[in-house]
């Protein structure tokens, strides 16, 4: 079981998102206030805190919402969780994991300050299936794939 670190929006794409400490999850829209928030299969996107500490290292000044991610997690390895994995968040939100890592079109700030970015690599995707809070603090647990 992991928690959440940060909770993350931004006003317009392809910008960092900014901690709001806390949130709604809507169902088939995503975080309530992001622009990437709709009903297609990214609605909310995660990052591990680990997979950020691993750009500190290089040097970077970064930090959660930098990479662009909704949710900042801690204590749960995102990136080995299958497509259809569903999410516990808090006591009352369902996700789906519906895409592992992206394709990035063109290079971010973080890539060209850095020459590297995790986030096509360890970020994933979540449909939000049933809605509610989240916050700073919430517990994240990992749901076997169809065992509701």
């Amino acid at each position: 079981m992991g928690r959440i670190v940060a909770v993350c929006t931004s006003a317009a794409k392809g910008e960092r998102k900014k901690n709001i400490g806390r949130g709604m999850l809507i169902a088939n829209h995503g975080l309530e206030g992001d622009a990437h928030a709709g009903p297609w299969h990214r609605q909310v996107s995660l990052l591990a805190m680990e997979s950020i500490t691993k750009m500190k290292a290089k040097g970077l000044k970064v930090g959660p919402g930098d990479f662009a991610e909704n949710l900042t997690t801690e204590g749960i390895d995102l990136v080995s969780l299958p497509v259809g994995t569903k999410l516990r968040i808090g006591d009352r939100v369902l996700a789906e994991v519906t895409q592992i890592g992206k394709q990035c079109h063109s290079r971010c700030a973080i890539y060209r300050q850095a020459g590297d970015c995790v986030m096509p690599r360890e970020g994933i995707f979540v449909a939000i299936l049933e809605s509610g809070p989240v916050q700073v603090g919430d517990r994240i647990e990992v749901i076997n794939p169809g065992a509701e």
